[in-house]
């Protein structure tokens, strides 16, 4: 049976997970409305089913979510009309009290930072003084009043921020691009900026973490490495140590409130793998994932671990190719899962969704390029099926398996699905990351034009009917693989593509 393209629209998902304070209610990101918005959930299993009760009413999607440490205030983020213009509102769930934080700075971007121990103030950047240019801010809740900390005369975002309890230290990221990036301190008495990076390599710096006492500064980098791994940095002395080091990227991490856990995730050839260390006993253990673990943990735009403040529980989004983003609890105690949130899939049978296979093809200079590749339902055997090729936008980012709408309504109508990681994608390591840099730009749309000579070399495929599609970056390499490889495709779909660097 073939559904229309509307119901596969129409699939929810709920990611962006954290803990309330008291660690009673998880509170996350769902569009069940339409819009992302806040929902909340109990973190403990019910009895019964229980629906999530929405607690915002914007018209606009909310970006971000982030819960005080004490108390029952929540900060959130939302634009308007998609222009990433953030805007902070707080949100008091027990009386509805609804604050706007940025009002007359609409024109302003705010990037929340992270909240003081108490709960009293948070710090988030903004480019009000400069449009080129992200300040730092201390918003305190007893003024109310704003007050810019550190004023930066840099280009690039300030992200990644987190604060000694004591309130006497601030780290953060400023990403001058996309692998180069600078890791600060800054002395919030003094006003004091220290850089704590290496100025001399170029590294990416994200997930930072101090411990209780502040003396150490967990970190997620690939500094002096070619994969992202956690050292810890002791910011008086600027030295490293390695904490975990796998054969591939970590991508999230999460420290709890007393230090004695570190979560993180790995994310091994496109899938996640969740781990966990126990800091105080030296030992690591795997954490489950829900149905065969095959899938990923976060979500594209807002990747998330959270651990209660009673250190029992640890909070995560996923996503399989066959199921649409949830949110899931983890106990560590009875080292059980269990599903907050039960997204729909727009009435669609989910025993019909395809998982995709993971495929490799070569290249033309001996490289294998791996690909995920869905195979078409309710296609005659004798029939050869036409192929879309999907190329994901960045350039720096992969396509990987969670649950892909688009993938899944053309698999049902006869369509096979080959996804690529050209070179320049992310997840293989810094070095393949930089294969298609500058001058080599087209030896990632020569990888698209071999996925093509692999594809016509499959007997299921009708080698006169090979598309190419993709977004943004994707859009640009859709162009360039039409206009010089015109022979390989049958048509191109360009989705606000780049057609001018200059």
């Amino acid at each position: 049976m073939s559904y229309p393209i509307s119901r596969y629209l129409n699939v929810q998902s709920a990611y962006f997970p954290s803990f309330t304070a008291s660690g009673e209610h998880i509170v996350f990101l769902a569009d069940i409305s339409g819009v992302p918005q806040v929902w909340q959930s109990p973190a403990q299993p019910a009895d019964r089913p229980c629906w999530p009760e929405q607690l915002t009413f914007e018209e606009e999607r909310v970006m971000g979510v982030w819960p005080a440490p004490h108390g029952d205030w929540l900060l959130y983020a939302r634009d308007a009309g998609g222009n990433e213009k953030a805007q902070l509102y707080l949100l008091n769930p027990q009386t509805a009290e609804l604050q706007s934080l940025t009002a007359g700075h609409e024109d302003v971007m705010h990037l929340f930072g992270c909240w003081t121990q108490d709960g009293d103030a948070f710090y988030f950047a903004a480019n009000r003084r400069n449009p080129a240019q992200f300040d730092i801010y201390r918003y305190d809740r007893d003024g109310p009043r704003v007050e810019m900390v550190w004023q930066n005369d840099g280009p690039g975002y300030l992200v990644d921020f987190d604060v000694t309890r004591d309130e006497r230290r601030l780290a953060f990221v400023r990403t001058s691009s996309s692998f180069a990036n600078d890791l600060f301190e800054l002395d919030l008495r003094s006003g004091v900026v220290r850089l704590l990076s290496h100025t001399s390599k170029s590294a990416r710096y994200t997930q930072l973490a101090y411990t209780p006492g502040g003396h150490t500064l967990y970190v997620v980098t690939d500094l002096e490495s070619d994969y992202l791994h956690i050292r810890r940095l002791e910011p008086a002395s600027r030295s490293w140590e390695g904490v975990a080091t796998p054969n591939w990227d970590v991508e999230l991490m999460a420290l709890s409130p007393s230090g004695r856990y570190l979560a993180y995730t790995v994310n091994a050839g496109g899938r996640s793998q969740l781990e966990l260390i126990d800091m105080g006993r030296g030992i690591g253990l795997p954490i489950p994932l829900p149905g065969d673990g095959s899938g990923v943990v976060g979500w594209w735009f807002g990747g998330h671990l959270a651990f209660s403040v009673q250190e029992d529980r640890l909070a995560y989004s996923f996503s399989s190719p066959t199921r649409t983003s949830d949110v899931y609890v983890w106990d560590l105690q009875d080292d059980e899962c269990h599903a907050v949130t039960r997204s729909a899939h727009g009435g669609l049978p989910v025993e019909q969704f395809v998982a995709p296979e993971l495929i490799e093809f070569p290249t033309f200079d001996e490289r294998h390029i791996a690909a995920w590749y869905y195979r078409p339902t309710m296609t005659p055997a004798d029939q050869a099926v036409p192929v879309v090729v999907i190329v994901h936008g960045g350039p720096e980012s992969q396509y990987r398996p969670s649950f892909s709408f688009l993938a899944q309504y053309l698999a049902h109508n006869g369509y096979a699905v080959l996804a690529p990681n050209v070179r320049g994608s992310t997840g293989y390591g810094k070095t393949y990351s930089h294969l298609d840099d500058v001058e080599r730009r087209m030896d990632s749309v020569a990888d698209l034009a071999h996925a093509a000579r692999w594809l016509q070399q499959q007997p299921e495929i009708d080698p006169q009917r090979i598309v190419v599609y993709g977004g943004s970056y994707g859009g640009f390499m859709v162009l360039a693989a039409l206009t010089n490889y015109p022979n390989l495709w049958a048509a191109g779909v360009d989705i606000v593509g780049i057609s001018d660097f200059v």
